[in-house]
């Protein structure tokens, strides 16, 4: 209960705190991406892209004290944590469940070989590891699982304040 207490009445910690938890989580990945070497696919980089939503609505939900300002972002962080807890519920019933041809993304070089520079610089950026692959892991879960974990707790925190409707301190 007093945990309860202590994220309704002071949702702008509540807020500000899921924001810098979406930054670490960014932060993580891109040292995975770029100092382990693990490359990120489609559905990752998608996750990323909600992680992102969810720290800026967040951030901005906590700048301000009036209701109506923090609920509206609020309200748009909850859906793009949904959004992000949906791909990577997929991304795990994918890992959990493999397709037996088909992966979601190509490999670097084989965009470099058969596409122009043009087309090839925008399919970097979706990423191209296998979406099905598992390429690290901590405490049996991978990174979709994990990454299903905290979007989930985003959303199950974003939405007790939004329902609670807290005090702005």
């Amino acid at each position: 209960m007093q945990v309860l207490n202590q994220i309704t009445t002071a949702p702008r910690r509540t807020l500000a705190l899921i924001s810098a938890i979406c930054v670490g989580m960014l932060a993580f990945g891109m040292y995975l991406q770029y100092v382990q070497g693990l490359e990120p696919c489609p559905m990752c980089i998608v996750q990323r892209y909600a992680l992102i939503l969810v720290a800026v609505l967040a951030g901005l939900a906590s700048l301000k004290g009036q209701s109506g300002w923090w609920k509206t972002f609020g309200v748009l962080a909850l859906l793009a944590s949904g959004f992000g807890a949906f791909v990577a519920a997929r991304q795990s019933w994918l890992q959990w469940n493999p397709p037996e041809f088909a992966t979601c993304g190509r490999d670097f070089y084989g965009m470099i070989e058969n596409y122009s520079i043009s087309r090839a610089i925008p399919m970097i950026f979706r990423g191209s590891g296998d979406c099905t692959a598992v390429d690290w892991t901590f405490l049996g879960g991978s990174i979709a699982n994990w990454s299903f974990i905290c979007f989930a707790g985003f959303s199950v925190l974003l939405l007790v304040l939004l329902l609670k409707g807290g005090k702005r301190t």
